[in-house]
């Protein structure tokens, strides 16, 4: 969200004023690509992995300040809760061996990490929502120390007039009313990102929210909201209430939510960044005095920093992103869909898959979201945050065919996307041995039917039959989890028991 935001005078007028230079940085990103300033392809990926804390029972530790001074890296920041971390892995090429070189970086830097939060009585977790996590732990008082957490949530207190309400609904329910956005720090998650032409932007945002229930499917690790088991990926709606800003009156007459799958396919980056100035009032400015129209009369490149802030501030699960890099702007495609971990292996298989399926289908001569409809996809993601694995979409029958088939998401990965997505990595010059590993990890996660969100259930389920009650059965299986996820065994792998 930048490095320095504040309020931004948000009296009526002030207001007003905000709109006017959102529209300015909306001008100049047209002229940006009706010129086309933007760099050319480089096949850059990124990747960066929200983290939880918590103490050797299992139970969240409100104390990043702390782990922070010790890790001392750049490369670790603040997340919106005390209880949560972020690790970003500087871009690399999509190329060669990038996939093993990910995951040894990746496996170095949590080590690290985790011997420093160890200093200080507390671990870190890759884990979509810590299941031990209570309603007490995630009020503002567990905010981060940092004034754009601060600022963020009382805006959009103000702009909602009333506490939270997360109300979630599965094989139990959890509800409760939060007088903060504290909730959104139980949610976790992996972003990967990948840098794009404007050409090939929509190609690729669309090929994305086409497999967003996919990912979600075979990645999903969020089985438990405070305490009580609800969907199998329960980020998306506890994201979604935990931010929802609009009164319920609003809600039930169509406004849009800030967290946001979206409503239609598109056709060019610039529709998105419209959207998100149509749709949604500002909440921050950067306090910058740039003028980016001028800057553009100068020969210059703006940063259009107020236009990147409120983009940061609407929660899309595929999000455009723009920036400058070394005077030269860039667009790409965030990818904000899986869950963290379980382990580093999974997370690389996943960004695997990934890579390699938009990328094919981003080059299919009918693509997908041409026989897709947008709402079936829409349908697609609500299904699979619901049922996980387990989940049946409606897909494109092969060949030449304009119909849906229902199908079980395990069996169109394994017949259908996991040959695409070696495609694609192919297609990306990755080796065929980082290919095959990861990708068979996919493999053996659907022929096994097993992801993060089956074995936390399962195990929890065991500890519950053998006698433990519900605190000390979440409690004991986040311990077990947090075990095996340092083996670095995919979670197909686990044995859904306490032993040690």
């Amino acid at each position: 969200m930048g490095e320095k935001v504040v309020a931004g005078e948000f009296d009526p007028s002030g207001r007003q004023r905000q709109r006017g230079r959102l529209r300015q940085c909306l001008d100049a990103l047209s002229r940006l690509l009706a010129d086309k300033r933007f760099d050319r392809p480089k096949n850059l990926m990124g990747l960066e992995i929200e983290l939880n804390l918590a103490g050797a029972d299992g139970l969240p530790r409100m104390m990043n300040t702390e782990v922070l001074e010790r890790i001392a890296s750049h490369d670790f920041q603040t997340e919106l809760g005390q209880c949560n971390l972020e690790v970003n892995i500087v871009p690399h090429r999509l190329h060669g061996r990038v996939l093993d070189q990910l995951s040894e970086e990746l496996r170095t830097g949590l080590s690290y990490a985790d011997r420093k939060a160890r200093e200080v009585s507390s671990e870190i977790v890759m884990i979509g929502i810590l299941p031990t996590l209570a309603t007490r732990d995630l009020g503002s008082a567990n905010l981060s120390y940092d004034d754009r957490y601060k600022l963020l949530n009382e805006q959009m207190l103000a702009a909602r007039g009333e506490d939270f309400l997360i109300d979630i609904e599965g094989r139990e329910r959890i509800s409760y009313a939060s007088a903060s956005i504290a909730p959104e720090a139980a949610c976790t998650s992996v972003q990967l990102h990948l840098q794009v032409t404007p050409r090939r932007f929509a190609a690729v945002w669309n090929a994305a929210q086409a497999v967003a229930a996919v990912q979600i499917a075979i990645g999903a690790n969020s089985p438990f909201v405070f305490g009580r088991e609800v969907w199998r990926e329960s980020r998306p709606p506890l994201f979604l209430q935990a931010t929802d800003v609009r009164a319920p009156e609003y809600a039930t007459q169509g406004v849009r939510p800030r967290t946001w799958f979206g409503e239609r396919w598109i056709t060019d980056a610039y529709q998105l960044f419209e959207e998100n100035l149509r749709y949604f009032p500002p909440l921050l400015s950067t306090g910058a005095d740039e003028e980016p129209l001028r800057i553009l009369d100068e020969g210059g490149v703006p940063d259009l920093q107020e236009l990147v802030l409120h983009n940061g501030t609407i929660y899309r699960w595929n999000r455009p992103v723009y920036q400058v890099a070394d005077g030269v702007p860039h667009l790409r495609v965030e990818n904000r869909v899986l869950p963290a971990g379980p382990t580093v292996t999974d997370v690389i298989a996943n960004a695997a898959f990934y890579y390699g399926l938009i990328r094919a289908l981003a080059e299919e001569p009918r693509p997908v979201w041409t026989r897709l409809p947008f709402s079936a996809a829409a349908a697609n993601f609500d299904a699979a945050c619901r049922h996980g694995i387990d989940t049946v979409l409606q897909w494109p029958k092969p060949g030449r065919s304009a119909s849906l088939a229902r199908t079980p998401a395990v069996r169109l990965v394994l017949e259908e996307l996991l040959p695409l997505a070696a495609a694609g990595l192919d297609a990306w010059g990755v080796e065929p041995a980082d290919r095959d590993r990861y990708l068979g990890v996919i493999e053996r996660r659907c022929a096994l039917r097993v992801n993060g969100a089956s074995w936390q259930a399962a195990t929890y389920h065991r500890a519950r039959d053998s006698g433990l009650g519900r605190d000390a059965a979440l409690a004991a299986m986040t311990r077990r989890y947090c075990a095996l996820m340092r083996t670095d065994a995919p979670v197909h792998t686990w044995p859904a028991d306490l032993s040690a």
